[in-house]
């Protein structure tokens, strides 16, 4: 996510690029871009760019000279942008237009260029005629004095109850800080990134000198000799983003996608061997070493990067030692359990034999009877004993009763 440097960045490209260059007509908005559009349009207007913190200004002046001609274009107006996850500025041919260039300004000339603003996320914005948000403090790069006077002038706010970590992120007070100078800054002073950020900050005084205090800054002592600032948590906040502003377009660079010169530059974040945890608003924070005491609950102190590796293949080892474990007694049990199972199949199978046996001779005897029956029936026709009942000559013919 582009932070306070990349957005100082992007400022100082626009002024390169667009120096001495005029643009020209209206400008242009992406269809599928919810973003509002731009009521700017002039027959000659050239574009410079400030930033603030998290935020790029871009100021478009009408340069047409006619008197008649201005009447009708308005002679100025401020753009403000926020890049979000991943905006930035491009400046390329018409015909090499970025896939996701949202917002367009045109140049007077032939061949035609453009100025553009890509987002393909589309997480950031712009507002015409838009002025520096209220809620967002001074700048931490280009306001140092101003930013160290509103955090200190400020502890008592509710905002430093919480987690240094997190309060960095609060860009009422830390505007341009973002994910991965929290972790720069933090890592450099051995801070715990889960600190009251109230008990980091408050050892800090307000003095005169601390308000040009720079880091590792040179001063001569009364001996002639040269001493080194003391740097603390406000002053690298201020030193440490101008550090990627230096690398240029050999540090964090969206257009070009190579960071080799800035992940050189890193010294915590996604860096090997150091921890990780998410915070309570869900973000990341890199860090060494102890969490601190506001460490979310129920966290559990991560190995660094390397180890895990080597403690992934250990737990898939003991693992899969375990699940052979857990089949091995499977397999004992199946085997102490063999001798009762078959002697209980085979006297299930005898007592389907029997049952099956009785059946058999249920059914012979039915037969048996059914033929002394039949026979009964005979030999009382012959002896004119129909007479007798169905019933008495089947007693008869059981056996139950006397022959007659």
């Amino acid at each position: 996510m582009p932070e306070g440097p990349e957005l100082h960045l992007a400022s100082l490209f626009v002024n390169r690029v667009c120096a001495d260059v005029v643009f020209t007509g209206a400008v242009e908005k992406s269809e599928i871009s919810k973003g509002p559009v731009v009521p700017f349009a002039s027959d000659a207007y050239c574009i410079s760019a400030v930033s603030r913190g998290k935020e790029v200004k871009l100021t478009l002046t009408s340069v047409t000279k006619s008197k008649a001609k201005a009447d009708k274009c308005q002679l100025s107006m401020d753009v403000v942008f926020r890049f979000g996850m991943s905006g930035f500025f491009r400046f390329t041919t018409v015909e090499e237009l970025p896939k996701h260039a949202h917002l367009r300004f045109y140049t007077n000339e032939d061949p035609q260029r453009a100025l553009t603003f890509v987002d393909a996320r589309r997480f950031g914005s712009w507002q015409p005629s838009g002025s520096w948000q209220r809620d967002r403090g001074p700048c931490v790069m280009s306001q140092y004095e101003s930013f160290r006077e509103n955090v200190l002038s400020r502890l008592a706010d509710k905002a430093f109850d919480r987690p240094i970590c997190e309060a960095l992120l609060n860009q009422k007070y830390f505007n341009g800080i973002g994910n991965y100078l929290r972790a720069e800054i933090l890592h450099r002073l051995s801070i715990p990134p889960f600190m009251k950020a109230r008990t980091v900050l408050e050892e800090l005084e307000l003095k005169d000198e601390d308000k040009t205090m720079i880091t590792e800054e040179n001063t001569e002592n009364s001996e002639g000799g040269t001493r080194k600032s003391k740097s603390d948590l406000l002053s690298l906040c201020h030193t440490v983003p101008l550090e990627v502003v230096s690398l240029g377009g050999k540090g964090y660079d969206p257009e070009k996608r190579d960071y080799t010169e800035f992940e050189a530059w890193l010294q915590c974040y996604y860096v090997d061997g150091m921890n990780s945890v998410r915070d309570h608003n869900g973000r990341t924070i890199w860090f060494k070493g102890d969490p601190g005491p506001m460490v979310p609950k129920g966290f559990k102190s991560p190995k660094t990067k390397r180890k895990i590796q080597k403690d992934e293949y250990d737990y898939k080892c003991s693992k899969k030692g375990a699940k052979m474990k857990q089949t091995e007694r499977i397999l004992k049990k199946e085997t102490l359990e063999k001798e009762p199972r078959a002697e209980k199949e085979k006297g299930y199978a005898a007592m389907q034999h029997s049952t099956q046996k009785q059946n058999t001779n249920k059914t012979g005897f039915e037969s048996k009877i059914a033929h002394k029956i039949k026979h009964a029936e005979r030999a009382a026709q012959r002896r004119g004993g129909l007479q007798k009942s169905r019933t008495k000559i089947t007693r008869v013919a059981c056996g139950l009763e006397g022959k007659h």
